[in-house]
């Protein structure tokens, strides 16, 4: 066992709090008395937070979970373990069925490795609108099909944890019922929708929009659209890019002032050349330009991001005004609630697996702990 001593700690229920975490693979005492076992030695003004969770992320570090390799997937998690993030959603996107089948039976192999911070798939696609294609390939993009998505599942081993899809599209209706029935959570996006058509996904069970303002209708008066839907409707959680890039700030406080404190979620939407510098990079065959912190296709559509989620927590609470605690949780139990983990990870709390991400006062990564083990060190 291992333990942190009198330090500042972010404990489920308690705030920021002055103690010692005794620790093995799971969190087993909180104030208690670690003498006798290894001590992890912190820097001053270091605070322990719970480990962090990205459920849409795509790539990084020059890998992308649509490379079908269980290398890529390795070159992801390490890359990912610099910015704090210990749990993933290896995030496919709008490919052939060929390509999407193997990039699930890689992801599938990578989970069974063990010993991995990878919590299942996001299927992004290929279920979604063209007129808000985005960077995904249009050429690919499929009505929503139960048995697809059953085939796709069934050869991922049952790891699809969250589906974004357009519900206006014939057949979603189908497809969104099925998956609420079977635990997937279902997330609006890259869609076309009504307010209304939004609202009716919802009473189907969908309970999430993608990239909240991003490859979906906006706001207007006379019709609130996908956007409207995830600013005002209590039931959905809305995931962001607080790149500050993606969503202007102004969105961004739009979107933390109206929801509830447990529904906001941080997301990095990152492809491969996170963590590397400006280069031209490539996403879903499609060739991509990274230049000043921005990804972006030939034509000026962003392509996903580069953002670290370090970043990303920090902008939402020195740019948004969000407070440090709430805009933790937007990367930690609120994403955790959002795949119906919560009761596993995203908080400090005695029994919860020991997934700690340690930063200071700059929302540095000083160390990142998962199941115990440090897998990632800076200072």
């Amino acid at each position: 066992m291992k333990y942190f001593e009198n330090v500042d700690v972010y404990v489920e229920n308690s705030g920021i709090v002055k103690t010692s975490v005794v620790f093995d693979e799971k969190i087993k005492y909180i104030g208690a008395d670690g003498r006798g076992i290894e001590k992890i030695e912190l820097p001053v003004g270091a605070t322990v937070l719970p480990g962090f969770i990205d459920e849409h992320i795509h790539g990084a570090g020059g890998a992308d979970a649509m490379d079908a390799t269980v290398a890529a997937l390795e070159t992801i998690d390490k890359t990912l373990a610099r910015e704090g993030t210990t749990r993933f959603l290896a995030t496919t996107m709008t490919q052939s069925k060929e390509n999407i089948l193997k990039a699930v039976n890689s992801i599938k192999s990578y989970k069974a490795q063990g010993d991995t911070g990878l919590l299942g798939i996001h299927l992004e696609g290929p279920f979604i609108s063209s007129l808000r294609a985005g960077a995904q390939p249009e050429k690919y993009i499929l009505k929503p099909d139960v048995e697809f998505f059953k085939e796709i599942n069934d050869a991922s081993g049952g790891l699809v944890k969250l589906v974004t899809l357009a519900p206006e599209i014939e057949r979603a209706d189908e497809l969104i019922t099925y998956l609420t029935e079977k635990g997937v959570t279902v997330s609006v996006g890259h869609s076309d929708a009504t307010y209304n058509q939004t609202i009716n996904a919802v009473n189907l069970g969908a309970r999430c929009v993608t990239h909240t303002f991003n490859a979906q209708t906006g706001i207007h008066h006379r019709d609130l659209g996908v956007a409207g839907a995830a600013v005002t409707c209590e039931k959905l959680s809305a995931e962001i890019i607080s790149d500050t890039v993606h969503v202007s700030i102004p969105a961004i406080k739009l979107l933390a002032a109206n929801k509830d404190k447990d529904k906001l979620i941080l997301i990095t939407d990152a492809m491969r050349a996170k963590g590397l510098a400006d280069r031209e990079s490539e996403l879903g065959g499609q060739t991509v330009y990274v230049k000043n912190g921005q990804a972006r296709l030939k034509d000026g559509t962003l392509a996903g991001s580069v953002l670290k989620m370090n970043e990303a927590i920090k902008n939402l609470y020195e740019c948004a005004g969000v407070n440090f605690l709430q805009s933790i949780d937007c990367a930690t139990i609120n994403p955790a609630k959002n795949l119906g983990v919560e009761k596993d990870y995203g908080s400090i709390k005695i029994g919860k697996v020991a997934d700690f991400t340690v930063i200071d006062k700059d929302f540095s990564v000083l160390l990142t702990v998962r199941d115990g083990k440090i897998i990632y060190k800076n200072y």
